[in-house]
């Protein structure tokens, strides 16, 4: 890795923790079910959705991926905080929270990447023709 690839993936990741710290640092909490690691999952798969058709669409150096995909995306999401949150519900036999929370985090951050995809897909090839 060049240093300004470095660079790149260390502001992206330095953006995308600070983000991630201030969406998570109030717990919110819906019935039984911590919702700040969901969202911070669902708005990066979203962003990363997004950002993998413009990288396409405008042609997008190698190093922009480090920024937003690997640096700012990676860093928001977090697959580590699932887990524990997830381990504290199953330790707390909380089941049916357990599967609500796995189904939700995977299901919604995959159709956050695709609605990405597809949203920006519209909104580009509307501004093409």
């Amino acid at each position: 890795m060049k240093g300004i690839e470095f660079v790149f993936l260390a502001a992206g990741a330095v953006a995308g923790a600070f983000l991630r710290y201030k969406m998570v640092e109030s717990p919110l909490i819906i019935g039984t079910m911590p919702v700040n690691i969901l969202a911070v999952n669902v708005a990066g798969s979203f962003i990363l959705g997004v950002f993998s058709v413009l990288s396409v669409v405008w042609n997008l150096d190698a190093r922009y991926s480090l920024l937003a995909a690997a640096g700012f995306c990676g860093s928001l999401t977090t697959m580590s905080s699932f887990a524990l949150e997830t381990s504290h519900m199953i330790d707390n036999r909380q089941y049916l929270t357990v599967a609500v929370n796995i189904l939700a985090n995977v299901g919604l951050s995959i159709g956050a990447v695709m609605g990405g995809r597809l949203i920006t897909g519209l909104i580009m090839k509307g501004s093409v023709e």
